[in-house]
């Protein structure tokens, strides 16, 4: 097989935006870390010593608060990206084809069903009920014209409103109203050491994405060229739905619900870099931690020392930004 060759002042050009970008997240994470009602600022560290409450206050919260928010940006970001592969769609999101709504009645059912279990439980029901959502979501495709591009996000939307109402009943039946808003509006406040971890788990995702990401690409091309090549389809999409199962269970379980984010951060992407996931992919998670941080700061700086919930700042910003998408593309997506 032949393989285009890439001329070397392009090689360098792409290299040194790679650095110029993580060097630009990096920025945003120290800026993360520092930023808040307490002072934490270096000075203070200095004069504190390891032992004074700005130090236990940057390794106990801010920290993690921020390796929080980069993990579930990229992670998200990447769960977007391989859903719109599958789906070939570009137009869906775990946030736009019930995988969110089917994570929270999950969170839902354990909390009515069995209270005390862990949240490694939790977690784990959460992405039980999105993976069965999200293949309801692909078997109700088979069935209507998806050829027409905004059939396919308006099915999911519809599923995950019908979900969604269940899930509400549920909560105002049992007077959880308060618990499922939590759930579905992402805030990163509450996020110290102790309560990010599963984020982790989304991490290891994103790396078997990555390991696939050919098998992916290959998927978004459809299932005869798919098996023609001498690939199982089946699995292929199997193994990206679990990925993106889990890396919403895991970011809703953590935070709450993101909007958008998994819309937006690939198709920005894919209008500089294609459709090749494996080219794609550093870049998807990039730009979705570095979006996430960006509009995090922004939740924190607006009405300080208050703070707007993430998920809030995500979903305005988000929504501008997929309009603009919409007329951008129009009919050319796909």
């Amino acid at each position: 097989m032949l393989h285009a060759v890439t001329p070397a002042p392009a090689r360098v050009r792409r290299r040194g935006a790679g650095v110029a970008a993580v060097l630009v997240v990096a920025a945003l994470a120290a800026l993360s870390v520092f930023v808040g009602v307490a002072d934490v600022s270096p000075a203070a560290l200095f004069a504190g010593g390891p032992d004074s409450d700005a130090a236990l206050l940057l390794f106990a919260s801010r920290i993690p608060r921020t390796l929080a928010v980069l993990l579930a940006g990229a992670a998200m970001a990447i769960a977007g990206l391989i859903m719109q592969m599958i789906v070939r769609n570009r137009f869906v999101e775990p946030g736009t084809a019930s995988t969110g709504e089917s994570a929270a009645l999950g969170i839902l059912a354990v909390t009515l069903l069995a209270p005390g279990m862990p949240l490694v439980g939790k977690m784990a029901v959460a992405a039980v009920f999105a993976l069965a959502g999200t293949a309801l979501f692909l078997a109700i495709l088979r069935r209507v014209p998806s050829r027409q591009i905004m059939l396919v996000p308006l099915v999911g939307i519809m599923l995950g409103g019908i979900i969604g109402a269940v899930t509400t009943f549920l909560a105002y039946r049992f007077d959880l109203l308060q618990t499922l808003g939590t759930w579905m509006t992402g805030d990163f406040s509450g996020v110290m050491r102790g309560r990010y971890e599963f984020l982790w788990i989304a991490a290891a995702m994103v790396v078997i994405a990555w390991i696939a990401a050919d098998r992916f690409s290959v998927a978004g091309l459809g299932k005869e060229f798919t098996t023609n090549l001498g690939l199982n389809y089946g699995r292929v999409v199997a193994t990206g739905l679990v990925i993106i199962a889990v890396i919403t269970s895991a970011v809703i379980v953590t935070a709450g619900m993101i909007p958008f984010l998994g819309l937006v951060v690939p198709n920005i992407v894919s209008l500089v870099r294609g459709d090749n996931v494996r080219r794609s992919l550093p870049w998807v998670a990039l730009l979705g931690a570095g979006f996430i941080l960006v509009c995090d700061l922004i939740g924190r700086l607006v009405r300080f020392p208050y703070e707007i919930p993430l998920g809030v700042v995500v979903g305005t910003v988000g929504a501008a930004l997929f309009l603009w998408l919409l007329l951008r593309r129009g009919s050319r997506a796909h």
